[in-house]
């Protein structure tokens, strides 16, 4: 309990432990703070500023703090608006560019700015249309984060090539042919007089490099810095990060290496680890009292960042030594491990589960399902839609994009224009005006029986009344429903939607930063659990993180499950996750080769040389991809390859291309031949790189699997 005499300096710090209390009280840089998951970090650095910013130290409008999502920016500003400091910018690095190059553009450049590109996939599907290259959406969406990660990278077009030798193969081309589909889309961007949002960053940056008077201007207005989830920082990131400082060092930053799980988007964690050497002077302080999870999940999450061994000095360089995190909740369940005999009994085991904990009390809004691949979430929808279960896919249709929720906000905003009084002249608190408002659209305090569309209407009502409940209880009485509207439409704007009841199915990538009472970690398997086309140490390493971001995602229940075959009566060759050795019942650390022995071995398989019949040496790219030379017979069952022959003529008329940009002859003939049992077995196949894997795999597992 909080003195009544206590000053407003010792309630803001009033509820932090040692640590957090430090980083609070640390106001001048350089800090870093190393902040394992479920510790604390956004309240630690909220009530840092806020306690900065009532002391005297920090000027409100002098602070800048950055996120890495529109959403973390958001709920950074509603904390800082909690705690009397809402005047504090809080932004991702593209906004906080945006608004300086929006300012700075007509002095330092003249005329008015170009268009801002919000969505590639037109632009680049008309720049590899120009160089007569078929894309189908897929394509399209790998050519884009190619690209993207170039520019945060800082390379051209004209440097990408030999500078993204050890990038494979990006969409299926070449280095050469992606270069140039590069180059037709910034040459298509500039024809028409547009900017994407790499080039925000690129050209802030330029500008503050060559214009002193812009660089001065920027940095007399901001004098302090703080950057969240700093180890998710770009190349291009923290060059804008450099500039914006200027030699000072009033920099806290805040992260964890061992929630790296970016890196093909250009993040690296070198800067967070690397921050010491920089800053010789820097305060270190370490948050590692977990306040998310019971002890049974953080041990589990602790133990499968140990079990991590020794990979080469390239890998280990780059592994961080992790944050040994220590739980502060009561015990609670033990984590459970499921094998499954195939994908749809593991849905329906999921399902079943979820129905349990549901009819002992928990919220469907507080579990999820989180996959490795967008593709894992069907089985899960059709498994929790015939329970009778509401479920809400992330990344699917945005919150304030329904139509219900839209239609809500326009009469919301209707309702605050005009005098909402009872007839005996009291004033109706907000959440009672926001109900009334949206009974009219069909909203009641009992949920309507069985799911569908009128369900899904509801949960959305419901959703902004409890949003109207929260928000009223901590902004106070005040809190009328003109502010209600303008946090609505702030939190569209940020696409920070409220919580909706129903269990969240979503990747383990999109799960970042968010936590739910029950979460199950499905599809743990070999191929999936590490990808297949993690194919160095590097890249397990961050699968390892990723399983290590999901597994810390829940806060009492865990689940993590795995099937042995795709399809029910298929054949059982899937095998559980390698890094679930040494953490399931009746599994050993060395119960089967290293994660980098594995990856070791796929990164440097190489095609077969000499026939695999005679032994002759191979001359042709079709003999190497087939494995044989073409006067030895051939191996495979006709039946076998023309089902193959179908179903690539099927996905061709589908995606409308040729056929041959699916999968050649060649390669069906080798595919048909080898007959691989598993995603990893199929990789090493000669024609089937990461890309192809990834898109067809599993279907072409399937046909081999129905011959």
């Amino acid at each position: 309990m909080i003195p009544e005499e206590a000053t407003l300096e010792e309630r803001i710090l009033a509820g932090l432990d040692d640590e957090q209390r430090l980083v609070a009280t640390t106001l001048n840089g350089p800090v870093c703070v190393l902040a394992g998951a479920g510790t604390g970090k956004t309240r630690a650095i909220t009530h840092r500023i806020a306690y900065g910013v009532h002391s005297g130290v920090y000027n409100p409008q002098r602070l800048l703090a950055v996120t890495f999502t529109a959403r973390a920016a958001a709920e950074m500003r509603t904390r800082l608006r909690d705690l009397g400091v809402g005047s504090v910018q809080a932004r991702t690095f593209h906004a906080a560019a945006l608004r300086q190059l929006q300012f700075f553009w007509p002095q330092a450049v003249g005329g008015e700015l170009p268009n801002l590109l919000e969505h590639k996939a037109a632009t680049i599907t008309e720049a590899a249309r120009r160089l007569r290259l078929n894309t189908d959406r897929a394509t399209v969406r790998d050519l884009a984060a190619e690209i993207e990660w170039a520019k945060v990278s800082m390379l051209t077009p004209e440097n990408y090539a030999q500078q993204a030798q050890h990038r494979g193969s990006p969409a299926g081309f070449d280095l050469v042919t992606m270069a140039r589909v590069f180059q037709s889309y910034e040459d298509l961007k500039t024809d028409r007089n547009f900017i994407d949002f790499e080039d925000v960053l690129l050209i802030t940056v330029g500008i503050l490099q060559e214009d002193p008077r812009v660089a001065a201007a920027v940095r007399e207005q901001y004098r302090h810095f703080v950057v969240d989830e700093y180890q998710d920082v770009s190349p291009l990131q923290q060059r804008l990060l450099d500039l914006w400082l200027g030699g000072r060092d009033e920099l806290c930053v805040v992260g964890d290496a061992s929630q790296t799980i970016y890196s093909f988007t250009g993040a690296s964690s070198r800067h967070l680890l690397d921050f010491g050497r920089r800053y010789p002077q820097a305060e270190l302080i370490k948050l590692v009292r977990d306040y998310r999870s019971t002890p049974q999940v953080v041990q589990l999450a602790n133990k499968l960042l140990a079990a991590r061994r020794p990979a080469g000095a390239g890998a280990d360089a780059a592994w961080s030594q992790p944050l040994q995190l220590i739980a502060q909740r009561s015990e609670g369940p033990a984590p459970s491990f499921v094998e499954c005999a195939d994908d749809e009994a593991e849905a329906a085991t999921v399902a079943a589960r979820i129905r349990e904990l549901i009819d002992s009390g928990v919220q469907p809004a507080e579990m999820a399902v989180l996959f490795r691949t967008n593709g894992q979430s069907e089985a899960y929808e059709q498994a929790l839609s015939a329970a009778g279960i509401g479920y809400q896919l992330r990344g699917g249709e945005r919150f304030f994009a329904r139509k219900e929720v839209r239609d809500a906000i326009l009469s919301l905003r209707a309702a605050s224009r005009v005098d909402n009084t009872y007839h005996e002249g009291q004033s109706p608190t907000l959440p009672q005006q926001v109900r009334d408002v949206l009974a009219s659209l069909g909203y009641s305090e009992q949920a309507p029986n069985g799911g569908g569309a009128v369900r899904e209407r509801w949960e959305s009502l419901a959703a902004l009344v409890a949003l109207a409940d929260e928000l009223s209880g901590s902004r106070g009485a005040a809190f009328a429903l003109p502010d209600f509207v303008s946090e609505l439409q702030e939190r569209a704007a940020a696409q920070h939607a409220p919580t909706v009841q129903g269990v969240t199915l979503a990747s383990l990538h999109s799960a970042k930063g968010l936590e739910w009472d029950a979460v199950f970690l499905v599809g743990l398997s070999e191929g999936l659990m590490p990808i297949s086309f993690a194919d160095d140490a590097e890249g397990v390493d961050e699968e390892r993180r990723l399983l290590y971001v999901g597994i810390t995602r829940a806060r009492e229940y865990l689940s993590l499950s795995w099937s042995l075959s795709r399809t029910p009566g298929g054949r059982a060759n899937r095998k559980p996750s390698r890094f679930l050795d040494g953490l399931r019942p009746g599994s050993t650390e060395t119960g089967r080769s290293s994660a980098t022995r594995s990856a070791a071995a796929r990164a440097t398989r190489k095609p077969p040389a000499v026939c695999r019949v005679c032994g002759s040496a191979l001359s042709t790219g079709a003999e190497r991809k087939i494995g044989r030379c073409s006067n030895c017979p051939a191996s495979y069952e006709e039946a076998t390859f023309e089902a193959l022959r179908e179903w690539r003529l099927e996905e061709a008329r589908s995606a409308q291309l040729p056929a041959f940009m699916i999968f050649t002859d060649a390669t069906l003939i080798a595919v048909a031949e080898t007959k691989p049992a598993s995603l990893e077995e199929l990789a090493s196949v000669a024609g089937v790189g990461p890309s192809k894997l990834e898109r067809y795999g599993e279907a072409v597992l399937q046909v081999l699997q129905e011959d």
